[in-house]
């Protein structure tokens, strides 16, 4: 006879299938190697003398027929989520006192007719569905590589106490719950048999009850043979593998008696047809067309536009610190002002806002406080005037820096402005910041001990206000000290009509983005509004002179 090739991989694999788990079909086929020593020998009976008959020792077959020969080979077929009840299951749910719930009620009708029948399938293969109370003891000491000498990490070590499923629990004695409601000093085995994970995971273990013959149904000869976990994607994790052209799996037993058992594991589930296949195919073929369907429907159909000679400005930002300032706890005040008639926001559209307070930590030379405050806002220019003197200026962006004392008095620690970015992308700016300055040490020891400074009265003049009608602002006299400096990150979006390229003027004008003449490159506000304006009034030209162009009959291009 050859020599038995064992499979030593029993590691698990992970399969993903588009059809419906249900359909899974396992075939599970156990048989024992060495089978332990019967004793046949049976002496004559000698009148006279005290002798035992070893006859006594020779195993009787049980009621129901079935012999040790018989428990020797096992196979079975087993779907996804079919119950095959356990010796241990069928004794317990035969008495009605040991169920409590509805499912225990349900395995005990379910037992009462295989028995009645005489229809059991299976003596020492059994499972555990999902909805059975069982935790396989072994998962939490699972090692993450399969290195001998692995050591455990930290966050290994905290996931092995976080359990899956729930250990099995015994019932009611005299109508008395064991486990009280309340734990109030908990063990590290009951955390670990208690702690439940709600995951959309389903498992399914495939039992073996390997004790010796006439000792079925007890908890200390069940082994798991196989564990299914499938998730709501349509993956399947099978530990161990399927065996395949692979040896058989084997199991040594523990005890006084130490059996060897093999089993294999195959997967049996019935090929799809052709013709089922193309069903399919239509089916999902079908749906992702009315998921389609669906998102359109949510986005519209309708794409919002602006209207002609509108420009639309999104801006998605965010506070992300302020270093170089003298005291700690910051917070940051900051608007954005739309300059001149032309600008315009929502009426429901916040353009301030006002960050948390931050505590500063140490990075280099610098105290930084960290805000990561966003806000957004939006905002739309019509341009109506077409003369050079009515371009307006870019909306701007003002922000002054406080800071909190320990009695809750406000500081202010700097302003400043910046002009948002005229160009559409993601940009990092960094404001530097400056505060007014009051002569003489009685100030300073003001601001440091009773709180109080200079403030501005109106923060636009940190720039020429949007107000100012005069050629020259002066600020002769004013005291200023060079501050610490708050960085934002921008996020700008640009919408209008002129970026977009008529499809019937595609080969007789150039692009809009072409007629901007390097819009994206633009540093000037007014030239950016200056080549707006060009290209809207050439775009114009190109439609009037169009229906000349198309009765041409020598394809002139209009350049």
């Amino acid at each position: 006879m050859a020599e038995t090739v064992w499979s030593s991989d029993t590691g698990e694999a992970v399969y993903r299938s588009w059809d419906p788990v249900r359909n899974l079909r396992l075939r599970v086929h156990l048989q024992r190697i060495t089978s332990s020593n019967y004793l046949h020998y049976q002496p004559a009976a000698q009148p006279g003398k005290d002798l035992i008959d070893l006859a006594t020792f020779r195993p009787h077959p049980s009621a129901s027929g079935h012999r040790p020969e018989v428990d020797e080979e096992e196979e079975v077929v087993i779907e996804w989520q079919e119950k095959l009840f356990s010796q241990f299951e069928v004794d317990l749910y035969q008495n009605e006192a040991a169920c409590q719930s509805p499912l225990d009620h349900q395995y005990r009708q379910e037992i009462l007719k295989l028995e009645h029948l005489d229809a059991r399938k299976n003596r020492r293969i059994f499972t555990y569905t999902d909805s059975d109370r069982y935790t396989n003891l072994e998962e939490h000491c699972q090692k993450m590589t399969t290195a001998a000498s692995e050591m455990p990490s930290f966050l290994v070590e905290r996931m092995a106490n976080v359990r899956r499923r729930r250990q099995d629990r015994r019932g009611m004695e005299g109508g008395i719950l064991k486990s009280r409601i309340v734990t109030w000093e908990p063990s590290e085995e009951f955390i670990r048999n208690n702690h439940v994970i709600n995951t959309a995971l389903q498992t399914m273990y495939i039992m073996a009850d390997l004790g010796p013959y006439g000792k079925l149904g007890y908890k200390k000869y069940e082994h798991v043979l196989c564990t299914l976990k499938v998730d709501s994607n349509g993956v399947i994790t099978v530990k161990p593998d399927f065996t395949g052209s692979r040896g058989p799996y084997r199991i040594e037993t523990d005890g006084e008696k130490q059996e060897l058992w093999k089993y294999t594991i195959d997967n049996v589930s019935s090929l799809a047809q052709p013709e089922e296949e193309e069903r399919e195919q239509r089916v999902f073929k079908d749906l992702y067309g009315r998921h389609k369907e669906y998102l359109n429907s949510l986005v519209g159909t309708d794409f919002e536009t602006t209207v002609p000679g509108a420009l639309r400005l999104f801006v998605n930002g965010e506070v992300v610190s302020a270093q170089g300032y003298e005291f700690d706890n910051l917070y940051v005040h900051f608007f954005v002002e739309l300059p001149t008639t032309s600008w315009s926001s929502p009426a429901f559209q916040q353009l301030s806002g006002i960050t948390q307070t931050c505590a500063t930590k140490s990075l280099g030379m610098d105290n930084v406080a960290y805000f990561s405050y966003p806000f957004t806002f939006e905002a739309s220019f019509l341009h109506e005037d077409e003369s050079a003197g009515a371009l307006p200026a870019w909306p701007v962006l003002y922000c002054e820096v406080l800071s909190l004392d320990y009695w809750q008095r406000c500081r202010v620690e700097g302003y400043g402005a910046v002009v948002l970015p005229a160009t559409p992308g993601s940009h990092t700016l960094t404001v530097s910041t400056w505060r007014p300055l009051e002569l003489g040490p009685v100030a300073e020891l003001r601001r440091v001990f009773i709180g109080g400074s200079l403030e501005l009265e109106d923060l636009s003049y940190v720039r020429v206000p949007a107000t100012f009608k005069g050629e020259r602002l002066s600020r002769f006299g004013l005291r200023t000290e060079t501050t610490g400096s708050v960085t934002f990150r921008l996020h700008c979006l640009q919408q209008s009509r002129a970026f977009l390229e008529s499809s019937s003027l595609r080969k007789r004008l150039r692009s809009v983005l072409d007629c901007l003449e390097g819009f994206s490159q633009q540093s000037s506000i007014h030239g950016v509004l200056e080549a707006f304006r060009r290209a809207r009034r050439r775009m114009q030209e190109a439609r009037e002179s169009l229906p000349q162009d198309l009765g041409s009959p020598s394809g002139a291009t209009v350049s």
